[in-house]
């Protein structure tokens, strides 16, 4: 009985652990399906929202899209509003103009009719008068006549008995012939005192018309500039080689030139003629200046194009630039620049009479050295002068092309003159990117092989134009490449132009001479430029090393 009954009560405890698990299962649907009706509420409420939202959206869209469509329209009711008022205007200034020129029209009818009615009168007026005017016209005629004839008797009467009291009256004769020739003489003497005074003033304050550039101070000059002036006259003597690049065996040469020409001044001695020659834009001009400016002289420099289109005209002009010469008190150097043109040779050149009589009076001023002026001769083919000038040249330079060490410093020095100190000034609109400018212009020196100082300074000049063009007026290093290669090959262009000309007189063509020159220090053959000149001793096979005389 007890093990049933505990048997019973272990199956009433399970029935009432079976019962609680029910229970408990029973409370989890419910919180479950709580759970699910939470869950599904909220996306209710979430879908809900949304649907709001996009309502809300649309109701925006639209009223977004209606004032849109006011706007369009009231653009379009103003424009045509304005349509209609131009057409308006359009129309009423038609009328207007249409009114003017009717006006005008009927104007115009009126006058010509007043003018055609006024003429008329004047006609019939002149047809009922013309017995009366014609009458009038006769008498005026006879009177005037009349007039002149008794003019005529008392003219004739009143000479007559002056004349002849003139003629009876040997006092009066003699004092009017000595009063005319006293005034012939008068007059004579004071034009040529005039002329006198004027070649006196014009040799001493005027301006040669064949000088194209002086440093002489004129009278005109220093009254328009009298502070640039009186720097220029306070000025110290510069260096001769400043702002010049050459070799240092030319530097040498033309320093020992500059210190002798500076010494012969200070001495009063007289100074030495040099000829200069080489390619074109090798310094030439520039060093003449710095020479001139070293030794505290004047300067004056002519050009040899000059001098032909004077005709005869050009022996005065000639006399007058020497006079003018000698009048310097500081003495003076007178640069004559391309002199090949008009010192040719008389015997073989084909020169007028008129340039061979000015060559003569060039000569003839040039015939001995003068303590009152230097010559200094510029040329690119001086083996076209005349003997009689090689004769009057004292010292020969040549002026040969840039190697490149040489190079490198011109493209330094215009690199800074043109884009490196306008960049940094910050005074003009000029900027410079960031790149190695010495690498740059050491490269620039390598790739412009035989190109001249004046190519290289229109080298540094292209690259500030290029700035300048530029939309942020920046410098770069590509633009700089550019420029250098567009120079190489316009200079590539400028010696096939020089080759197709053929070479010089004296030799052959031999390209292996285009870069062979130097000091004319043994007076040997020497390729420069177009032909062979008097220079050092040619080390060419092609030559020989033979001496070469200029014919």
């Amino acid at each position: 009985m007890q093990l049933a009954q505990m048997q019973e009560q272990t199956l009433q405890l399970e029935q009432q652990s079976k019962l609680k698990e029910y229970e408990a299962a029973v409370e989890q649907l419910k919180s479950e399906q709580i759970r699910l009706q939470a869950e599904e509420k909220r996306k209710t409420l979430s879908e809900e929202t949304r649907q709001h939202q996009a309502r809300a959206q649309y109701q925006d869209k639209l009223a977004r899209q209606r004032y849109e469509d006011q706007l369009k329209q009231q653009q379009l009711l103003n424009e045509e509003n304005l349509r209609k008022q131009e057409e308006s205007v359009q129309k009423q200034e038609a009328m207007r103009r249409a009114t003017v020129e009717r006006e005008m029209e009927l104007r115009h009818k009126h006058d010509m009719l007043r003018v055609e009615a006024e003429a008329r009168a004047r006609a019939k007026a002149e047809r009922e008068n013309a017995d009366i005017i014609r009458e009038q016209i006769r008498l005026k005629a006879a009177e005037h006549r009349q007039t002149v004839l008794e003019s005529i008797r008392t003219a004739g009467t009143l000479f007559g008995e002056g004349f002849r009291a003139f003629v009876t009256d040997w006092d009066k004769v003699t004092a009017t012939v000595a009063g005319l020739t006293l005034l012939a003489v008068g007059v004579y003497s004071a034009k040529n005192a005039t002329a006198v005074a004027g070649r006196y003033i014009e040799a001493r304050l005027g301006k040669p018309s064949l000088v194209r550039e002086t440093s002489r101070v004129t009278v005109p000059e220093a009254l328009r500039h009298p502070i640039q002036v009186s720097r220029r006259l306070l000025s110290r003597p510069q260096d001769a080689l400043e702002g010049v690049v050459l070799s240092p065996s030319l530097e040498a040469r033309v320093r020992d030139i500059a210190i002798a020409t500076r010494n012969t001044r200070k001495n009063q001695s007289l100074y030495r003629n040099v000829l200069m020659y080489g390619p074109p834009g090798t310094g030439k001009t520039l060093f003449a200046k710095k020479l001139a400016l070293h030794s505290g002289m004047d300067y004056a420099i002519m050009t040899g194009g000059d001098v032909a289109p004077m005709g005869r005209e050009g022996v005065t002009a000639m006399h007058k630039v020497f006079d003018w010469a000698s009048t310097s008190r500081r003495g003076l150097l007178l640069f004559v620049d391309e002199a090949d043109a008009f010192l040719r040779k008389r015997a073989t050149e084909k020169i007028s009479e008129d340039l061979r009589a000015t060559l003569n009076a060039f000569l003839h001023r040039t015939g001995q050295h003068s303590s009152k002026f230097m010559l200094v001769l510029a040329s690119n083919q001086p083996e076209q002068f005349d003997w009689a000038i090689n004769d009057r040249i004292d010292e020969i330079v040549s002026f040969d092309l840039p190697r490149q060490e040489e190079r490198e410093r011109l493209v330094r020095m215009y690199f800074d003159k043109y884009v490196l100190k306008p960049a940094t000034e910050g005074k003009q609109r000029l900027k410079l990117a960031q790149f190695d400018y010495g690498r740059k212009c050491s490269e620039v020196a390598r790739l412009t092989e035989g190109m001249s100082g004046r190519e290289i300074a229109q080298l540094a000049l292209a690259w500030q134009a290029m700035a300048y063009a530029s939309e942020d007026g920046v410098l770069t290093e590509a633009m700089m490449d550019a420029r250098v290669q567009d120079a190489v090959q316009q200079h590539q262009q400028k010696m096939s132009w020089l080759k197709a000309e053929g070479p010089g007189p004296g030799l052959a063509a031999d390209p292996s001479h285009s870069r062979l020159s130097g000091p004319c220090a043994l007076r040997k053959c020497s390729w420069v430029g177009p032909g062979l000149l008097a220079g050092p001793l040619c080390t060419r096979t092609s030559c020989g090393g033979q001496p070469f005389y200029p014919p």
